[in-house]
């Protein structure tokens, strides 16, 4: 990569990297609250919720933001048509779910979910209303901007949430934080933005951009069901309670693979979209990011498996154990969540949104295989098969743009079995620690201690090319920002 693409590369991995530890930061630490104030009932039924508002997110972006960001010089009215496609959108769907909301109430019978589901599918329209300013922000890799609305959003949804939960309002004190906070963030965006949309709609930008988009659509969509199938299976199956174990256990391994891998997506899709038609520096950025994004995401994966239990017993207390016990085989999973989608974002700087597509088919039938699992045996055998299909699954997303760019599986996995070998051995190392004969109070911070020595002392003295990089290039920034 060129010096001022590899500047800009970083100033917008460094700014969304930022805005992602600021938006989960926040509810890291307001959800730490929640989880000791409401019960895992409680979280179950959102749950059940954001499986319905998840797909329809997936619908209303019908692609349009990936065309927008792939092409070169999108026009007014491209941002225009998007726009009003959007929020047309948004609001079939929320007519749709606010009439099936009785029957869904009645598939899970939990008669609460009526009101529930009507009111927080309101986040789709208001959600649809920031999707073309977030998209300009995106193009432009203007991330610093995303960052300031991103706190704003989190404290100030953060404070009602917890207030709300104070005040015993249950479940609807998390209905609450989540509207109020899609609420401020396209508030905020529209304020620092400055684009007004215009309701011109043009024939030639939709058919443009659905051309590519509706790829994107379809797949994004089956992604959503297919991720949200297990939250319906285990509600359905289970209990809300024990959705809830398994929700939370979610979002603690979220805070690292899903922030991380919608840091590389944000960023490396416009950057890599700059230099689509230069094969060399292509290979040369492709290869980079992925071997210094898994060295981060495995390191910090299987570790986060590693202290699992004394970590959730220590935050969010021992009602929420069942939650400790799957987070472990969650994390191992996940930790090949960003390597899944700097695979596909080369995809679709490729334009082969036709690949995309049919390798999501391709995998949701492999899927089913862990879901049977879930209904017949339970979610820790599914976890289990989970890994199996998550290792075949990368072979699956890894092989095309290997083909496409002579970057092939092997040479990805001899790329990062260093950074996966450091993180089973500190993981390994830290994780015996639990069966110490002392309180989850003292275990952990021997845990944390020993595993960042392990970790220092084998990336010095191998003196790791991916530990050596990231170093040179955060330590200048680092200082820059200390003198200022």
């Amino acid at each position: 990569m060129s010096e001022s693409l590899k500047n800009k590369t970083v100033k917008g991995v460094a700014w969304s990297g930022v805005d992602n530890v600021a938006q989960f930061g926040v509810s890291f630490v307001v959800s730490i609250i929640l989880a000791r104030l409401l019960s895992p009932d409680d979280y179950g039924l959102l749950g059940i919720i954001a499986v319905f508002t998840a797909v329809c997110a997936a619908l209303i972006n019908g692609g349009f933001t990936n065309a927008l960001i792939r092409k070169k010089d999108p026009t007014d009215d491209d941002y225009n048509t998007a726009f009003i496609v959007n929020l047309g959108m948004s609001l079939i769907l929320y007519a749709i779910i606010f009439l099936c909301s009785p029957f869904i109430a009645a598939f899970f019978n939990r008669q609460e979910l009526i009101a529930l589901t009507r009111v927080a599918s309101l986040g789709i329209i208001i959600g649809a209303l920031a999707l073309v300013q977030q998209t300009r922000l995106t193009k432009r890799i203007d991330f610093k901007t995303q960052t300031k609305i991103t706190i704003i959003a989190s404290l100030s949804s953060g404070f009602i949430g917890i207030g709300m939960a104070l005040m015993d309002y249950g479940v609807w004190a998390l209905v609450t934080q989540t509207l109020s906070s899609q609420a401020f963030r396209t508030v905020f965006l529209w304020y620092y933005n400055k684009w007004i949309p215009r309701l011109r709609f043009s024939s030639a930008s939709f058919q443009e951009l659905f051309g590519f988009g509706w790829k994107m659509m379809a797949s994004g969509v089956l992604d959503t069901i297919w991720k949200e199938l297990y939250q319906v299976v285990v509600g359905k199956f289970y209990s809300s309670a024990a959705l809830g174990q398994y929700t939370r256990a979610k979002q603690f391994s979220q805070l690292l693979s899903s922030n991380l891998t919608s840091v590389v997506q944000r960023v490396t899709f416009p950057v890599l979209s700059n230099i689509q038609d230069d094969k060399v520096r292509m290979i040369s950025g492709y290869r980079r990011i992925i071997k210094m994004t898994m060295f981060i995401t495995a390191i910090s994966m299987f570790f986060l498996g590693a202290i699992a239990e004394p970590l959730l017993y220590c935050l969010i207390g021992p009602k929420w154990n069942d939650a400790a016990t799957f987070l472990p085989l969650i994390c191992i999973s996940g930790s090949l969540y960003p390597l899944h989608a700097i695979n596909l974002n080369m995809l679709q700087v490729q334009g082969r949104s036709d690949l995309f597509l049919g390798l999501e088919i391709v995998k949701k039938i492999i899927g089913l295989v862990p879901l049977f699992v879930c209904i017949f045996y339970g979610i820790m055998p599914m976890l289990y098969v989970n890994l199996i299909t998550s290792g075949i699954n990368y072979l699956l997303n890894s092989y095309f743009p290997g083909k496409l760019l002579g970057y092939s599986s092997w040479m990805q996995i001899k790329d990062i079995a260093p950074s996966f070998c450091l993180a089973i051995f500190v993981a390994l190392a830290v994780y015996f620690l639990k069966y110490l004969p002392f309180t989850n109070w003292l275990i952990l911070p021997f845990q944390l201690i020993l595993g960042a020595l392990l970790f220092f002392i084998v990336c010095k003295k191998t003196k790791m090319e991916e530990y050596v990089e990231i170093k040179a290039i955060i330590l200048p920034y680092l200082k820059k920002f200390i003198k200022e």
